[in-house]
């Protein structure tokens, strides 16, 4: 921990002496041009000054002496240009919007005459970006608001950027909203998300914390390839969005978007109802709230709130299982393995049936306690159709404010709050094939607040702070509906009224992930920025801290995971009756508590090499400190010591060549099992050629190395192993008693870890390569941008990456 101090106080120290810096991911953005006289000739000591309209803040730079001013970190907004010198009249362009990321230029004439001459000039920003080396694009809150999403996730939006491709992935245990993006190729965990210039990534998945909803979210960028130094924690894309501000005006809205099963279509896989028709789904969907902002003192301080709550309320009933019928039930399957139930193939089974008929005094005791739980059936296949109930209640609620403390500093604050309850699916007497959906029975909390202050030390010297914290919990816990013992398996479970049961053509029984999960994150940041231009240089210097914790426990298997595919007669619903049971997968809860440490700096440079190349360059520095596994969970694999028979000091019955912490040979960085990796340097640069110096065409290009780190979830096979939850598998055995030939009989509950304590037979194993390398990533892009008349952009680009661990 010593030195881990030591190393902070050099960061800071780094950023106090050093000549500049951006922080990481900035929520602003840069304005840049050059001033000329008619004639073309440089104008130096030209007083620029920028005025955020909506809310009247100024900034003000002065020309050097090539006649270029740089004003870094303006937040965004809407803006008005002044340029004044003595013996010139006065320019004044107005119609400027800057955006989250951009860094426009906008280059100004001024005539020969009185300052109170005043030539205004009405232009938008301009489109094409001659100064950064990386490839980016603004979904701005127009687009945000009017663009038809699915359920008004912003998530759903970043796709528009281009280059990529939304995974799919899903999982009860993701906050609302979680997407995994990959980007130009890229892992598909290692987009980083910042919103108003802090972290705003889940560190158990490495995905997005839920984003502000439409009306609440003023932009967002997605910076797809090229990133600079100032953009790090992961190798992938940056997503960098922004929250609405209050203004001069006081402002809001009010919505309710309604949708209902008497508007949609009616499924034709439905169950039919007594009517003789296909019943609908159920849907009641209310999503309603409203936004308001405005000034609390005018030109100085600013409120913004916003609130979303949706209700859904859905019964879909186009659910389809297969359970025994009156027949199989009799021992007669010849209906069943008939050609009309198995897509035209006629099904022999193999013993104990013949003929395609058994005893039924054959069949498992436990297998008909269950299958008289099951609905009735008339289909000769076995066929029902079932709905479940799914009832959600979210909402979301923002809160912001903006102070201009002075013209030279400002400071915000913001918090956001997630919440998700969702209703059990199944309820006592109800279908128990409901428990086999996913969700439901759970509640999400997700909290983050963010404060920045950014202060103007002079005239090209701008210094932002950023502290952060973001926390999500998790509990998904199911209504008990049945467990092994209660149907007189020779079984243990550590939930009782809880399984879950897959019958490959048949049906299931409880979802592994909501037997019971408990995550629980906690995620601190601190990072600091100072700007600094210095003649043709914008330099800059950074760094960024962050620490965070993960607590979880799942149960997927603590219950047992029960599996029936036909392997053992032919068909799933064959084994089930006779009780062959293919595989049996079970463990204690397995339970992860990790911490991490975080740190970037980088130093960075953009230089005017000419009045129309820029030239960017700097490196990011990333050391991987692995993930700190509290209970010490954790292992690594010898194969020298598994060749010579050496076993664990610190659990003796451990199998040769297994090492724990406290083993000799164990890495020296303890409970992560990895070793620290202090060479995690990143290179970037890139080059911005404004072909002809009129800000039309753009010619661009970049190169970067960038690290990521594993996501919170890494050691869970470590954890879930012997001899900490000893997950294990069994299979061919009889459902009734599984653990008929697993020596020492039913190894659960198992005993605490301790020196001695033993290993079951049939165990799985979870270890690490120590020398195993943080995930690293190589891209470059080349990029032609040309403006077409006066609201067209047209862009052709090339993206490269490779991963080379």
């Amino acid at each position: 921990m010593y030195g881990l101090f030591r190393i902070l106080m050099l960061c800071v120290l780094t950023m106090l002496i050093a000549p500049g810096g951006a922080w990481a991911q900035q929520s602003t953005a840069d304005l840049s041009g050059r001033v000329t006289d008619s004639s073309g000739g440089v104008l130096p000591g030209a007083t620029v000054t920028v005025t955020q309209t909506a809310t009247g803040l100024q900034r003000t730079a002065v020309t050097d002496g090539s006649g270029t001013y740089l004003l870094p970190d303006l937040p965004t907004g809407p803006y008005r240009l002044e340029v004044m010198l003595s013996g010139f009249g006065t320019y004044v362009q107005t119609g400027i919007v800057l955006q989250v990321g951009a860094s426009p230029t906008i280059n100004a004439t001024l005539g020969v005459g009185d300052l109170a001459e005043t030539v205004t000039v009405e232009a938008s920003t301009p489109l094409v970006d001659v100064r950064s080396a990386g490839i980016s694009d603004v979904v701005e809150n127009e687009r945000i608001v009017e663009l038809p999403l699915q359920g008004r996730q912003v998530t759903s939006l970043l796709i528009l950027a281009g280059a990529a491709v939304d995974q799919q992935a899903t999982s009860p245990r993701y906050n609302p909203g979680g997407v995994s993006i990959s980007v130009g190729g890229g892992l598909a965990y290692g987009v980083a998300y910042s919103l108003d210039g802090a972290m705003h990534n889940d560190p158990y998945n490495n995905l997005n914390l839920p984003l502000p909803f439409p009306d609440a979210l003023q932009e967002f960028s997605v910076a797809t390839s090229g990133l600079s130094a100032d953009n790090g924690m992961h190798s992938g894309a940056s997503v960098n969005a922004v929250t609405k501000s209050g203004t001069n005006r006081l402002s809001g809205s009010a919505f309710e978007f309604v949708r209902d099963r008497r508007f949609n279509a009616t499924n034709p896989f439905a169950a039919i109802g007594v009517d003789g028709k296909r019943t609908d789904d159920g849907l009641k969907r209310h999503q309603f709230g409203g936004t308001i902002g405005g000034p609390i003192m005018r030109d100085k301080l600013f409120f913004f709130g916003a609130y979303q709550g949706t209700r859904t309320r859905q019964a879909p009933s186009d659910n389809i299982a297969w359970v025994p019928t009156a027949a199989m039930l009799a021992g007669d399957f010849t209906a069943f393995t008939a050609p009309q139930c198995n897509a035209g193939r006629q099904i022999a089974l193999r013993a104990p049936f013949v003929n395609n008929r058994i005893d039924p005094a054959q069949f498992s005791p436990a297998a008909l306690k269950l299958a008289a739980m099951l609905p009735k059936t008339t289909d000769p296949c076995g066929q029902v159709t079932w709905g479940a109930q799914r009832d959600v209640n979210e909402w979301q609620g923002i809160g912001k404010v903006d102070y201009q403390w002075r013209s030279n500093h400002t400071l915000f604050g913001r918090f956001m709050r997630t919440f998700v309850d969702e209703l059990p699916v199944w309820a006592e007497g109800g279908n128990i094939l409901a428990t086999s959906t996913a969700g439901g029975d759970r509640t999400i909390t997700a909290n983050s607040f963010t404060v920045g202050e950014t202060a103007v030390l002079g005239p090209s010297m701008v210094n932002a702070i950023r502290v952060a914290y973001n926390g999500t919990s998790l509990n998904s816990v199911r209504e008990p509906f049945v467990d092994a013992p209660g149907l007189g398996v020779n079984a243990f479970t550590y939930f009782p009224g809880k399984l879950t049961m897959t019958i490959t053509g048949g049906f299931n029984i409880g979802q592994a992930d909501s037997i019971r999960s408990v995550l629980n994150t906690d995620a601190f940041q601190v990072a600091d920025d100072l700007t600094l231009i210095r003649g043709r240089h914008q330099l800059a210097v950074g760094a960024n801290f962050a620490y965070w914790t993960s607590d979880t426990e799942l149960n997927a298997r603590s219950g047992g995971l029960w599996q029936f595919n036909g392997s053992q007669t032919g068909l799933g619903l064959a084994d089930f009756l006779a009780g062959r049971l293919f595989r049996l997968e079970q463990g204690a809860p397995n339970v992860l508590p990790i911490d991490q440490t975080y740190i970037g700096v980088y130093a960075q440079d953009a230089w005017s090499a000419t009045s129309r190349v820029t030239v960017n360059a700097g490196v990011r520095w990333e050391p991987f400190l692995g993930q700190n596994v509290r209970s010490g969970a954790v292992s690594i694999f010898n194969l020298e010591n598994f060749q010579r028979g050496i076993k664990s000091k610190v659990f003796l019955n451990a199998p040769a060549g297994l090492l724990y912490p406290g083993d000799e040979g164990f890495p020296d960085n303890s409970n992560a099992a990895l070793n620290k990796q202090w060479g995690n340097f990143s290179p970037r640069v890139g080059l911005a050629w404004d072909v002809h110096g009129d800000g039309r065409l753009a010619v661009r290009t970049s190169y970067g190395l960038g690290y990521d780190f594993v996501s919170g979830q890494y050691h869970f096979l470590n954890a879930g192993a012997a001899p900490f939850a000893n997950r294990l598998r069994v299979e061919g055995v009889p459902f009734d008693n599984p653990y008929v030939n697993t020596p020492g009989g039913n190894p659960f509950p198992i005993a605490q870890p301790s020196p001695n304590v033993a290993y079951p037979a049939f165990g799985s194993f979870g270890t690490l390569d120590p020398n195993a390398g943080s995930p690293r990533v190589q891209n470059w892009n080349v990029t032609v941008e040309r403006q077409i008349a006066r609201d067209w952009q047209a862009s052709a680009s090339y993206l490269g990456s490779y991963s080379d661990r």
